[in-house]
């Protein structure tokens, strides 16, 4: 195998911080190759079928939560729009619909008791030191339910100061979508990446690293390898401990264990028409419908009037679905939006055209849906981007240390970050 040229990058990983990571480097005159396990690009972005759903359905990554700087400015790079978010949001509880977003009556004493928090902990901990009476219950299970479903975190591992900063965080409230789905970003990110030479090499997935004073070798599945002068890991947590490191890298991915990582199972069904709003007039311009049903949430494409129905089940939960075949959790899904609106689920799956039950934690490549903070995450990040003159670094939306973690905005901005220490440090050599 012949040495590499000098500059040669390889980079781990055609997801969003891959592919920015790449886009830069290659601008910058590197040689950079790719190197994608999957037979596409994209990682946690998953568009699906149009013919199928009736639009780009997004099985991944759909939202653009917050200001999401990075992400917005790449997106008017690419003459994409944001669509914001419209309509209405709707909470079942016992059968009762309600609008909006109903306070509880301990809502300004758990606000008190946040913002008077010195020292962090975990949720669960924090619940039941400061609201752990039986007047509490409703509390404690609208957080609950918050962390496991938004943040598909483990309430006995998350951070109750990150969850107290995502709250106080005026931002996160702007939310959108992209136009044409967060597909057509990628698309943008492949050409852009073309266009600065950068190889990609699909279906090559990651095995092992090997690192020395002349640079590094990537092994991948196909016995292919690769020789460069520096690589960039920009794979999923659970991924890290799938690959063979060297040592001091090791040590740095066994950091990652710090880091919280947790699964969505992800609902879409195409019906015939949108028979909810025939069910229900009110419903009419429904966004989101949250519910005390198995699959607790779901929402449309409002103000698109397209006959589908997105749910989403998040956090530790989802564990009891694990052995579950895509057919039966399609079943279950069915199952709670029935029982939410009093229906026959054979009447709805009669109904249904097109159906996708998505469950991240069963991707090879993925292993979960996104990473969350934990008291210990701060140090563990802080570990594995600790600059020690060593060629192998580590990127992603789980490394980000901005608001923005578990999101594509962290992946890019994660991504752009490092492409940027790298440019830096050889501009300064």
């Amino acid at each position: 195998m012949a040495r590499a040229q000098a500059d040669t990058i390889v980079i781990a990983g055609a997801g969003a911080a891959g592919l920015i990571v790449a886009r830069e480097l290659g601008r910058a005159g590197k040689r950079v190759t790719i190197l994608e396990a999957r037979d596409r690009c994209g990682g946690r972005i998953d568009l699906l079928p149009s013919a199928a759903f009736g639009y780009p359905a997004e099985g991944g990554a759909e939202f653009v939560h917050g200001e999401a700087p990075v992400t917005r400015r790449l997106l008017r790079e690419a003459g994409l729009e944001t669509l914001p978010l419209a309509g209405a949001a709707w909470h079942v509880e016992n059968g009762v619909f309600s609008q909006g977003d109903p306070s509880g009556p301990n809502d300004d004493q758990l606000h008190q008791r946040l913002m008077e928090l010195q020292s962090d902990m975990p949720v669960a901990q924090f619940l039941q030191q400061y609201f752990s009476g039986k007047e509490y219950a409703r509390l404690r299970r609208s957080i609950t339910g918050m962390v496991e479903g938004y943040d598909a975190a483990d309430p006995r591992l998350a951070s109750v100061l990150a969850l107290r900063d995502e709250w106080m965080d005026s931002g996160q409230h702007m939310q959108a979508r992209v136009a044409g789905g967060y597909g057509a970003m990628v698309d943008f990110l492949v050409a852009e990446c073309r266009k600065h030479s950068v190889t990609i090499r699909l279906n090559s997935a990651v095995t092992a690293l090997e690192a020395s004073d002349r640079g590094c070798v990537v092994y991948c599945a196909n016995n292919g390898a690769c020789e460069c002068d520096a690589a960039i890991l920009t794979a999923p947590l659970p991924l890290l401990k799938e690959i063979a490191l060297p040592a001091p890298e090791r040590e740095k991915a066994a950091a990652a264990a710090k880091i919280g990582f947790g699964n969505v199972i992800k609902f879409l069904l195409r019906f015939e028409t949108c028979w909810w709003r025939e069910q229900r007039a009110e419903l009419a311009e429904l966004s989101f419908l949250i519910s005390d049903a198995q699959i607790p949430v779901w929402w449309t494409q409002y103000p698109t009037h397209v006959p589908l129905l997105t749910g989403w089940f998040g956090g530790p939960k989802t564990e009891a679905m694990a052995h579950f075949t895509e057919p039966e959790l399609i079943e279950r899904g069915i199952a709670s939006l029935a029982g939410i609106f009093s229906l026959d689920p054979k009447q709805l799956m009669r109904k249904l055209v097109a159906a996708r039950a998505i469950d991240w934690a069963n991707d090879p490549f993925a292993r979960g849906a996104y990473s969350y903070a934990t008291p210990e995450t701060q140090n563990a990040r802080a570990a594995l981007t600790r600059a020690d003159g060593r060629p192998i670094r580590f990127s992603g939306e789980a490394i980000y240390g901005g608001p923005e973690m578990g999101t594509v905005e962290a992946a890019l901005a994660s991504g752009l970050e490092t492409a940027q220490l790298i440019i830096a440090q050889h501009n300064s050599g």
